[in-house]
């Protein structure tokens, strides 16, 4: 049975897994067609992503080791997200209450939602809320900076680690601009980090006043650009000005890192102009299209972002599915892998007209769960599910 189910699920999850997720990625500065290109700014480390395709269109020493202070914040949220219930009461320990650095002033023994804790990480960066989460939703401070960590692993965050949930310096407390941009580019994907991060102005109930509180977001980049959308700020005096900022253009979404920068805001600025007028987001393949030589149609749309000189060098590549095989019986009849001057930027499932082989990532880990629950299965053979689940959709084995 068992062996019957993880056939299944590999070959539903090939069908049409986003395979930019895990193929190696071009980054703009290491491609010919842009040798050279770079943004003039402040910073001493920065990158420009594209959130769509996880592109880095831009940096400077992106793998450089260099402390983030609050932007460390990021990562706290989204864990927070995936692992924890938002209308949670937490309550404020010890440990969280008149945290040094930032704070939004919780009262010690005080409860508040896991939401509105949310709220106040991301818009007053506040530390005491990051170790109310951390405790919360880690069981301890240990237990969710591993969890920082793993997610980290997940993500292929190959330069980063974590020591704690609000960024206050230590020596082995770091991650680089590339990598940081890896990080919002997946946490922009989920509607509840992207909401939280993009408001402007939150008020909270205080059960200490008669007021509520008032949380306006400390990240200017929302009111200075147009389409900007969210992100996070940071400070420490080690680390210097730290910025994350996303902006939204028609279809294309770009998030921009800066670490160590004095005048980050018009490096943001800069750097959101240079990526939407240099490397707009170009549809490649359109869902139903027909496969040139087959009979078959796309069974998703992709899109990437390209240079206008790039464009000589796509190439397309046809895979055709072997019969007999789970996928094929499943419908998957092959798919297009897109390279960009030879090297791989993604691939594009295809199967007869009319046939629907969408099967989300979402849809996946809840397949694995539900189905390893209706067929008796152990947790240990659901966490391999969800491990399979991992490896498939990120290239990384979690080990």
């Amino acid at each position: 049975m068992k062996k019957w189910f993880v056939s299944i699920l590999l070959a539903l999850l090939m069908l049409s897994v986003p395979m930019a997720a895990f193929l190696p990625v071009v980054s703009a500065a290491g491609n010919p067609a842009s040798a050279g290109a770079a943004v003039a700014a402040s910073a001493k480390g920065y990158a420009l992503i594209d959130v769509t395709s996880g592109r880095i269109l831009a940096s400077r020493q992106g793998d450089t080791k260099m402390r983030i202070a609050s932007l460390t914040k990021v990562m706290t949220a989204i864990v927070a997200i995936e692992n924890g219930r938002l209308s949670d009461k937490v309550k404020v320990s010890r440990n969280a209450y008149a945290k040094e650095g930032s704070s939004i002033y919780l009262k010690l023994g005080e409860e508040m939602s896991l939401e509105n804790l949310l709220y106040g990480l991301m818009l007053r960066s506040g530390n005491d809320a990051a170790v109310a989460i951390a405790e919360h939703v880690g069981a301890s401070l240990d237990g969710f900076v591993h969890m920082m960590n793993q997610k980290a692993e997940e993500i292929g965050m190959v330069n980063t680690h974590f020591d704690n949930p609000h960024g206050l310096d230590t020596d082995t407390h770091y991650s680089t601009a590339n990598d940081m941009a890896r990080l919002t580019a997946y946490s922009m994907k989920n509607p509840v980090f992207r909401q939280i991060s993009g408001t402007k102005l939150k008020k909270a109930p205080n059960p200490n006043e008669e007021w509520d509180y008032v949380w306006r977001n400390k990240n200017k980049m929302l009111y200075l650009y147009e389409g900007a959308d969210g992100g996070k700020t940071g400070y420490t005096k080690l680390a210097g000005r730290c910025l994350i900022s996303s902006a939204t253009r028609g279809t294309q979404q770009l998030a921009a890192v800066t670490l160590n920068a004095p005048d980050d805001w018009s490096d943001h600025r800069r750097m959101f102009d240079y990526g939407f007028a240099r490397f707009p987001l170009r549809e490649l393949v359109h869902s139903g299209d027909p496969i040139p030589g087959t009979a078959f149609t796309a069974g998703r749309s992709f899109s990437y972002p390209l240079a206008d000189q790039e464009t000589g060098l796509l190439s397309k590549k046809i895979e055709l599915e072997p019969q007999g095989t789970d996928n094929y019986t499943l419908g998957y009849r092959g798919r297009v892998m897109l390279y960009l001057d030879r090297e791989p930027i993604g691939a594009v499932p295809f199967a007869e007209p009319g046939v629907n082989i969408h099967f989300s990532l979402d849809q996946a880990r809840n397949y694995a769960m539900t189905t390893a629950a209706d067929t008796g299965s152990s947790n240990n053979f659901t966490n391999s599910l969800l491990n399979v689940l991992r490896t498939v959709f990120t290239g990384n084995t979690g080990r």
